[in-house]
């Protein structure tokens, strides 16, 4: 596969699970301050925005929240902004992807390019932009064969939903906000399933990120983002790994899968920081290895 059409496709992957997860994140932070009215608005707000790597404004609050991460195609970190580099890349992978995946980012951008986002109810609007990126990763799933391509643009979209987990975490975890992070991670039904109602922090904190059997926590996000790695990699090693990127997931992977669970919310910041960082350096030993020689795309990502 050419390395330009991979990094499209990469790309693509990152950015739809960037759209979709910043609308998780900013609605739950809604959700927060509306159940707890206690919360320091103006500091909440500022500590998103820094979270998520947009510049602070004059005044951090919940008009600038919605403004630099949901309506403005300027702002690096909105889900316009993500949106509109998903439908980038794929243009640039036009011969790789569907006209079914092509139709439904074409579709989706059009819906929320000149402020059609800002014209929506914000909650209206977070609904619109998760129910658009799932079928976009549907349509992805049911007409692309699962070959490299694939799973690129799989391992985009794993890359980045770590990332993004550990962001809304990092963001909102401190405030005690557990089960708006399960609501927002679309997590809550399995997790009550799972532990029943009686439930406390640290049962949240540890279906989230070690549950091996919820798509969206970060143990199964990291094997499946070292499946997609493994896949590509058709070298067979009899001892380790020459993949740094695969050494830096599994990795990952096995410090969470050890933890003690008393000791989880323990350090959780730290750990989620790190899980970033992690992410950062899995990002760049991927572009080192299968996207060197091609013209870098510009990534909106805040970091």
């Amino acid at each position: 596969m050419l390395s330009r059409i991979a990094e499209s496709l990469y790309w693509i992957g990152r950015y739809l699970e960037r759209a979709e997860d910043t609308a998780r994140i900013v609605e739950v932070f809604h959700l927060m301050l509306l159940a707890d009215p206690t919360v320091d608005e103006e500091g909440a707000s500022a500590g998103l925005l820094q979270v998520m790597g947009a510049p602070l404004a004059e005044v951090s609050d919940t008009s600038e929240v919605m403004r630099a991460l949901c309506y403005d195609s300027e702002s690096a970190c909105s889900i316009v902004a993500a949106i509109s580099g998903a439908r980038e890349a794929a243009r640039r992978a036009r011969e790789t992807v569907s006209s079914e995946m092509w139709e439904a980012i074409n579709t989706t951008w059009n819906s929320v390019r000149d402020d059609g986002l800002n014209d929506l109810n914000p909650s209206v609007a977070f609904k619109h932009v998760r129910e658009r990126c799932a079928v976009i990763s549907g349509v992805a799933d049911q007409t692309m064969s699962h070959d490299e391509g694939w799973h690129f643009l799989n391992l985009g979209r794993s890359i980045e939903r770590i990332d993004m987990t550990a962001r809304m975490i990092l963001s909102l975890g401190t405030h005690g906000a557990w089960q708006n992070i399960l609501q927002g991670c679309g997590a809550h039904h399995a997790f009550i399933r799972t532990y029943g109602g009686a439930t406390s922090d640290r049962d949240a904190a540890e279906f989230l990120l070690l549950d091996r059997l919820f798509p969206r926590s970060v143990v199964y996000t990291l094997r499946e983002a070292e499946e997609s790695l493994a896949q590509l990699d058709h070298h067979i090693l009899r001892a380790g790994f020459d993949d740094e990127a695969q050494r830096l997931l599994g990795g990952a992977r096995t410090v969470l899968e050890y933890l003690l669970p008393d000791k989880i919310l323990d350090g959780l910041s730290d750990r989620m920081a790190e899980l970033q960082r992690t992410c950062v350096q899995v990002s760049e030993a991927i572009t080192a290895r299968y996207f060197s020689g091609v013209v870098a795309q510009t990534w909106h990502g805040g970091y």
